[in-house]
């Protein structure tokens, strides 16, 4: 005989307090009043005669028979939107994807065609944030993150380590001269990436200047930008030299909008990682298209490192490795 099960929204309710370990703030996610929240997780104890919650100075936490079932109840909710948008799409399949906006602008759209094209039953919307989404408790299937690659409870795997060279645009110059040498950038104005990151140190045109053993060259000055896009878009419209992201101005080497003068280029701490949630790695939807991403990602060459400083002088020890990696 199937045993009576206790109403869906005080499960919702302890659900949703579980995590937030406050009443108010469930309330806040649920739309309802704090007295509302109080009232379903009491008749939710009622029902299993058994205290899920205990009360602590500061808000609640969850005793050892709350504990025992909370992840098989978030993996039913999740099964439960599963489902909901599966009836609701028609048949379609819809894959969510939240990236780092600039590498989404700049190199996810312009490939998510070969995707579609290897997978026409499956779409994908691209959410682009900066914010570290929860992917065990979101609709959000997957994440692009930028950063160490250290993400606790996911699976995550590196795409690509980030490299950063100086770029222009062709009518930059205005029929003068290119740039042969790095101390041709005396005189040009330079656009930055303003960007400070919790840990490791992202290197700007001081450090770029110094590996290259050019002086003479103002690399404080020049506009500034917090968004790797950005940075490349302002060089794309000719506004100045940008150290810019390889990953970012890919497409617009390609296309000849872009530049690249030099082949010195500076490996930064940073890396793209496509992270998902450990409970959902095997689904097929997510395995086909992280392995698509990898498979993008390599498409690539790697950087090889040079084993001297251009003009032949020895590298030496510095913070960042010496960079060649061709045109």
């Amino acid at each position: 005989m199937r045993r009576r099960l206790p109403p869906l929204n005080s499960l919702r309710a302890f659900e949703v307090v579980s995590r937030h370990d406050s009443f108010r703030a469930a309330a806040e996610e649920l739309h309802v009043t704090a007295a509302a929240v109080i009232q379903q997780v009491k008749a939710l104890e009622d029902h299993l005669g058994r205290k899920l919650l205990r009360r602590r100075s500061r808000g609640y936490s969850l005793t050892a028979d709350g504990l025992a079932g909370l992840q098989h109840l978030r993996d039913a909710f999740e099964q439960l939107s599963s489902a909901v948008a599966a009836m609701t799409s028609g048949g379609q399949r819809i894959l969510t994807v939240s990236a780092v906006p600039s590498l989404s602008a700049e190199w996810l759209v312009p490939r998510l065609h070969r995707f579609r094209e290897q997978y026409p039953d499956l779409d994908v919307l691209l959410h682009p944030s900066e914010e570290l989404v929860d992917l065990e408790h979101s609709r959000v299937d997957l994440g692009i993150r930028y950063g160490s690659g250290s993400y606790p409870g996911l699976i995550s795997e590196r795409l690509f380590f980030d490299e950063i060279f100086p770029v222009y645009s062709p009518r930059l110059l205005k029929g003068r001269r290119s740039l042969k040498n790095p101390g041709d950038l005396r005189g040009l104005p330079l656009i930055h990436t303003e960007w400070t990151p919790e840990t490791g140190h992202w290197p700007g045109w001081v450090d770029w200047l110094r590996a290259a053993g050019v002086t003479g060259v103002s690399a404080t000055k020049g506009l500034r930008f917090s968004d790797g896009a950005l940075v490349i878009q302002a060089a794309v419209s000719g506004q100045g030299v940008a150290l810019g992201s390889k990953a970012l101005a890919l497409e617009h080497l390609a296309a000849g909008r872009l530049v690249r003068p030099f082949r010195l280029a500076l490996l930064t701490d940073f890396a793209y990682y496509v992270v998902c949630a450990k409970t959902r790695a095997d689904e097929p939807d997510l395995a086909a298209f992280r392995r698509w991403l990898i498979a993008e990602a390599k498409r690539e060459p790697p950087p090889r490192r040079a084993q001297s400083r251009p003009g032949g002088r020895p590298a030496g020890r510095r913070r960042f490795p010496y960079l060649s990696s061709g045109e």
